[in-house]
This record gives C-alpha cells, sequence and structure tokens, in this order.
C-alpha cells in the first residue's frame, strides 16, 4: 500500500472510530439514518474545525468524550477486540481496557483527520428486515481516486441505535486488534495488555510528531 493510500485509509478510519463527534441529538431512530446524519456532520466538522486540521489530540479527545460516547456501544467494541479474555477480567480492569484502547484509537488516527479535504459519504442499499436488531450499514466514501468501502455493524438499543464495529476496506475493527491483543494477554496477562496500551499512550502523538516536522 502506497503512502498516499495509506493516508487516505487512516483517514477514513478516523471518521469511523469518531464518526459522531459532531452531534449530540443525531436522529438514531433508523441505523441508516443515524450513519448518514453523522458521517454528513462529521465531514463537515473536520472540514471545519481548524483545529482537528492540525492534528490536535486534546481536542479530538475532547469532541470524543463529549459527542462520540452516546451513539457507540464502546464497551462492546472493547470486549470483541480483546476477545474470550474479556470474560477474566475484572470490572475495573475491563473499564481500564476500555478507556486505553479509546485513547490509542483516538491518538493513532488524530492526525490522519488533516487528510479529509473533500470527501463525501454515499450510501449502500440496506439489506435489514424490519424486525432485526443488528444491522450492517454500507457506506462509501468517495473523493479523488477509488471509493473507499466503509461499513457499521449497528445494535437496537433501549437508548436508539449504536455503532459496535467498522469495516474500512473488508477490515473490521476489532479483528485488527484482536490477535496482538491475544498475544499480549498470553505472554503478560490482562494487565500486561492494559500496561502496554498506556505506555503507548504516554508517548508523544503522532501528530505532533508529524507537525514538528511540517
Amino acid at each position: 500500500m502506497n503512502a498516499t493510500k495509506r493516508l487516505l485509509l487512516n483517514a477514513i478510519v478516523s471518521i469511523a472510530a469518531l464518526s459522531p463527534l459532531a452531534s449530540f441529538a443525531a436522529d438514531n431512530s433508523t441505523p441508516d439514518q443515524l450513519i448518514r446524519q453523522l458521517s454528513i456532520e462529521t465531514l463537515d466538522a473536520v472540514k471545519s474545525d481548524k483545529a482537528i486540521q492540525a492534528g490536535d489530540v486534546n481536542k479530538v479527545m475532547e469532541l470524543v468524550n463529549t459527542k462520540v460516547m452516546p451513539h457507540v456501544d464502546f464497551q462492546r467494541i472493547t470486549s470483541s477486540a480483546v476477545g474470550r479474555f474479556w470474560r477474566q477480567a475484572t470490572p475495573e480492569q475491563k473499564q481500564r481496557l476500555q478507556d486505553e484502547f479509546k485513547t490509542l484509537l483516538v491518538r493513532t488516527y488524530a492526525g490522519a483527520l488533516t487528510q479529509v479535504k473533500d470527501q463525501t459519504i454515499a450510501m449502500k442499499p440496506m439489506r435489514a428486515a424490519p424486525e432485526d436488531t443488528e444491522v450492517v450499514v454500507r457506506t462509501e466514501i468517495r473523493g479523488k481516486g477509488d471509493p473507499i468501502q466503509l461499513d457499521y455493524r449497528v445494535e437496537k438499543t433501549d437508548g436508539g441505535w449504536k455503532i459496535y464495529d467498522v469495516n474500512v476496506l473488508g477490515i473490521w475493527l476489532a479483528d485488527q486488534y484482536r490477535n496482538s491483543f491475544a498475544q499480549e494477554i498470553n505472554a503478560k496477562g490482562i494487565d500486561g495488555l492494559i500496561k502496554s496500551l498506556a505506555e503507548r499512550n504516554a508517548r508523544p502523538a503522532p501528530a505532533a510528531s508529524a507537525a514538528k516536522k511540517g
């Protein structure tokens, strides 16, 4: 994968991870309406926010903490990434895993948000029955070059529809991390994984490093 393709992929993963960042009151009455509104608002917010374009990790974290969580089942995303070991974790370990995993995703992809320029969202036809409580909403991000596949797994909850996984170019987010997390836990236990994530999150942000080079 060349550098341009990789940057675009990272940017799209950023949008996936942060997709609700522009809206407290997104319409989540139907899964496709939720994804459509959040995606459009996110693209608009990224394009208009100079701090995000500059790779301000703190600004992205603030947006995630205040906007994202109402529309994402992040516990389910984390438990899926941790896999079978999730059942062995204590409540405190589970919370720390969620916190460190969220921080890792935001820090990893905050810099890539600067690559978002003229992309638009296109919704694909829904393949779901009215009674389904878990569905996949399929979209494409269109801009220069080939369209980028971006799909969402969404579940129906008492609070409306919530995102619990994202697929970029055929790779689900939870699957992307499961093998490496399992290797870490097998070698050093759940606390070892938490420590490893915390150490990675304590390093200088990629966005900051890139900004210094620029």
